[in-house]
């Protein structure tokens, strides 16, 4: 089948996940492309092919080679962002694009231009694959299940190519942090292998945040307004003071690289009580520790200046720097930069100002940097990936595989 058309066959199933469910997968509707997978992969011809209760799927694709060879595995996640709706995507294709505007959504006069987003310019003379505007477009990361069965296909076509045994990997969830959290690393039976869930082509990601989330719930105390005097504790505004109490330049919006922040990503009150969440995220671990030490002294000061009790913070580690884990394996990221070099691809070494499954992979045994998948401006209506890129990024993975095969282990 031809990369595009499988693409854009996987954005036509809706598999928005949902943050505030406790159910595994968090949305049910993810099984229904789980589903469609295990029966592609089937058709194929792929060995164990399986589908588990939540939804994750995993097969085979089996050496054609007796020697001995690292078992090598890709894994992509089959969710999209709670952000925005991916019910009924509209994709088009805009060939040979121009370098001028797009107009998704001639109604709603929705624009996609290289004005907010001179990164289109790069892909000028290319063929970019858009929405239409009211929906996100679900490259992040159906490009890259697209583009890991697409290899998985190339290499079947060309027998010639010899390499070991590989498995392929497609989980729920991952947009909401919990994509690896019941993937069987045991059971996958890799000695490493890559996420392809990165963005522009060349990205080759094996460091990322250290994070924590941060919730404090603070108490305050209604009284009849008319005879607050001396008595009212205003849980809101204690809130707001508490936010005050958090550095200006140190949020998303003001840092980069592998500069770290804190991060308001909820904010809910009354007088009776209020709660606040932040993230917390950097790239050092040193400073990543002390950041949270911050968050727990600012609910100390508050608790000083109003009453014990009156904020309890809870501050709970989410994911960490997979570089700890992967430079012990210098080997994997070697081999995807050398493998991208033979693609035409110039390999770019970036930092995640976030996290991937991977991350959480390293640390549960399965050495795993993140590979470009091609898609940009994910997560919103103006989500695009130029299918020259989803082409790059699928022969990546071919030479990857071939290389595997040819190295001495």
């Amino acid at each position: 089948m031809d990369l595009v058309k499988r693409f854009l066959g996987y954005t036509a199933v809706d598999t928005q996940s949902d943050e505030n469910s406790e159910t595994v997968p968090s949305t049910a509707k993810q099984k229904n492309l789980a589903v469609l997978l295990k029966k592609e992969l089937e058709d194929m011809g792929l060995e164990e092919v399986c589908m588990d209760d939540m939804g994750y799927v995993y097969a085979t694709f089996p050496a054609n080679t007796d020697k001995k060879i690292p078992t090598i595995g890709f894994i992509s996640h089959m969710d999209t962002s709670p952000s925005m709706s991916g019910k009924g995507v509209k994709p088009r294709i805009v060939g040979n694009y121009d370098g001028g505007d797009i107009l998704l959504n001639k109604e709603l006069d929705i624009v996609l231009s290289p004005k907010l987003f001179p990164e289109l310019l790069n892909h000028k003379g290319e063929d970019l694959i858009v929405t239409d505007g009211t929906t996100l477009l679900g490259a992040d990361d159906k490009a890259g299940i697209a583009e890991i069965i697409s290899a998985v296909e190339y290499l079947q076509n060309h027998p010639e190519i010899k390499h070991g045994r590989v498995r392929v990997g497609f989980n729920p969830d991952e947009e909401i942090g919990m994509g690896a959290a019941h993937f069987d690393v045991e059971k996958f039976g890799c000695e490493f292998g890559y996420t392809v869930d990165g963005g522009e082509v060349g990205e080759m990601e094996f460091e990322n945040f250290n994070a924590a989330k941060a919730v404090f719930k603070i108490q305050g105390l209604e009284v009849h307004p008319g005879y607050a005097k001396g008595k009212m504790k205003n849980a809101s505004l204690m809130a707001a003071e508490l936010i005050s109490m958090f550095p200006d330049d140190e949020t998303p919006g003001t840092t980069s690289g592998y500069e770290g922040f804190y991060h308001i990503v909820g904010l809910d009150g009354e007088v009776d009580n209020a709660t606040v969440t932040y993230i917390i995220r950097d790239h050092d671990r040193t400073k990543f520790e002390a950041r949270k030490d911050f968050a727990r002294e600012v609910a100390a000061g508050m608790n000083a200046k109003y009453g014990e009790g009156t904020v309890q913070a809870v501050v709970t580690d989410q994911y960490y720097n997979m570089k700890e884990q992967i430079d012990k394996v210098p080997y994997v990221v070697d081999l995807a930069c050398d493998a991208m070099k033979l693609a035409g691809v110039s390999p770019v070494k970036v930092p995640i100002r976030g996290g991937t499954d991977g991350a959480q992979l390293s640390f549960k045994g399965l050495p795993c940097p993140n590979l470009f998948a091609g898609g940009m401006n994910f997560h919103g209506r103006y989500e695009w990936v130029p299918v020259q890129s989803m082409e790059k990024a699928m022969m990546t993975i071919v030479r990857i595989i071939g290389l595997c095969a040819e190295r001495n282990w």
